[in-house]
């Protein structure tokens, strides 16, 4: 399973009709219930703001709303398109600005499935592993070889202090623990304090 690791934004128009698709990261349900009210904020003049996610380590848990389209033309479609990308803990939002010509049910379908779609075209994505957090206290004198290290087991740093000595806090793939245990112990000869 990937999942997404920014929000993305879509475009695209319909007899007039103009469907903007947005695609946020989500972890949990209460996430998704955010993402679309965030949405909803950033476009008060919206006709519709229509939902579908995918939750989950499996992607197993969907919701999705058609948001006063007719019934089964908007979220549906678009919670299909969303279940067959392969991508998970994402929310589609769907803001359509009626453009004057009613589409029907078909038209509505075809719309909102084809700006999923689009948005998951261009959404950036990493493969879904475990990943654990870290803190390390290290002398200054070792920083420059821990950050060789880092760089080969996938680290991202989230925080670095630069004081006596220097604290930095990061995630890693989970299987990539050992590897920074064995490193920063041949690197720090008992000077580098990790925790994780």
């Amino acid at each position: 399973m990937l999942i997404p690791i920014e929000r993305a934004e879509a475009e695209i128009e319909v007899k007039k009709s103009r469907f903007i698709a947005i695609a946020i990261p989500t972890e949990t349900m209460e996430d998704v219930k955010s993402a679309v009210l965030s949405v909803r904020s950033e476009h008060p003049g919206a006709t519709h703001v229509v939902h579908a996610a995918v939750i989950g380590k499996a992607g197993t848990m969907y919701s999705s709303s058609d948001d006063r389209e007719p019934k089964n033309t908007a979220g549906r479609p678009a919670l299909e398109v969303v279940k067959g990308s392969g991508i998970t803990n994402i929310t589609v939002a769907i803001v359509r600005y009626f453009g004057g010509t009613l589409l029907g049910t078909g038209g509505l379908v075809k719309a909102y499935g084809d700006s999923a779609k689009e948005v998951l075209k261009i959404v950036p994505t990493e493969e879904l592993i475990e990943k654990s957090s870290f803190r390390m206290i290290l002398p200054y004198s070792s920083y420059t070889q821990i950050k060789r290290l880092f760089e080969s087991l996938s680290v991202v740093i989230s925080n670095e202090v630069f004081d006596t000595n220097i604290t930095v806090e990061g995630v890693l793939p989970s299987e990539n623990i050992k590897a920074l245990r064995d490193g920063t112990s041949d690197i720090g000869q008992g000077r580098i304090l990790l925790n994780i």
